[in-house]
């Protein structure tokens, strides 16, 4: 068996990116110390670029359309929300917010999230559109990967998020599966890659949303490639207001007897 493989989840500009002094450059939906993260991540991915064997990138993809986004929904004045705005099957009923596109599919979509009991419908700022420089890896960890690749080695990224009916958090499937789009649906692939290797190291953006959504899908999914799983500290960060929000992932995942280790740390 091989031994260590990097799973980072969305280290996209769009979360990543701090901009330049004035904020040009910012990302949309900026994790405060991202790019801190990202630093520490690069420098780990270089120290230990001949222990690394594999990588796997996920990539955050939205339509400027999606049921995450303002421009998806609108009020009884025909206004879009603004961004961190939270949306409920109650709200459908009394008119307050009106999705612009498949009334049933998204009130039906609310129902099934609502009935998790986890994570509310949150509208975020529009990110990681699809094709845009918001969507692509955040540069100073771009190129400790390049930099990794020249040992003869290959990084994949999965995409995830292209659904627009569906939030897609976690790296393994949508929050809500819809039947009929593969692309929402437990991605098999990545779990087979991923238990080819002693270890799997997980790290990224955001520690509150998309990487606790990831560790919580590979517990519930695929209990033994769970048990791999390293959690890397000091490179996630929490979206802002939302910093005990997926605790009860964490802590589940202590229970559970995964790991948890920081960059300065030496390899298991």
């Amino acid at each position: 068996m091989k031994k260590n493989a990097l799973l980072i989840i969305d280290p996209q500009n769009s979360f990543c990116n701090p901009g330049d002094v004035t904020g040009r450059g910012r990302g949309s939906l900026y994790v405060e110390g991202a790019d801190k993260d990202m630093a520490r991540l690069s420098d780990w991915i270089l120290k230990h670029r001949m222990e690394i064997e594999y990588i796997a990138i996920t990539i955050d993809s939205h339509q400027p359309n999606d049921i995450a986004h303002p421009s998806f929904w609108q009020d009884k004045n025909g206004k879009f929300p603004a961004p961190f705005t939270q949306i409920t099957s109650t709200d459908l009923d009394s008119g307050n917010w009106t999705p612009r596109f498949d009334f049933q599919r998204c009130y039906n979509y609310l129902k099934a999230l609502e009935a998790q009991g986890e994570y509310p419908h949150l509208i975020w700022p529009p990110h990681c559109l699809i094709g845009s420089e918001g969507a692509a890896i955040y540069q100073p960890l771009m190129d400790a990967i390049v930099k990794w690749t020249e040992n003869g080695k290959f990084y994949t990224t999965v995409t995830k998020g292209t659904y627009p009916f569906s939030e897609h958090f976690g790296a393994f499937q949508a929050q809500i599966p819809d039947p009929n789009r593969p692309e929402t649906q437990l991605n098999q692939n990545l779990i087979r890659t991923l238990e080819m290797y002693q270890n799997v190291y997980l790290a990224g953006e955001a520690k509150s949303h998309c990487v606790a959504n990831s560790l919580k899908q590979v517990m519930n999914e695929a209990p033994s490639l769970a048990e791999k799983f390293i959690v890397m500290e000091d490179c996630m960060a929490n979206v802002t207001g939302f910093e005990t929000l997926a605790d009860p992932i964490y802590d589940r995942s202590k229970a559970m007897g995964i790991r948890f280790t920081k960059s300065s740390d030496k390899l298991f």
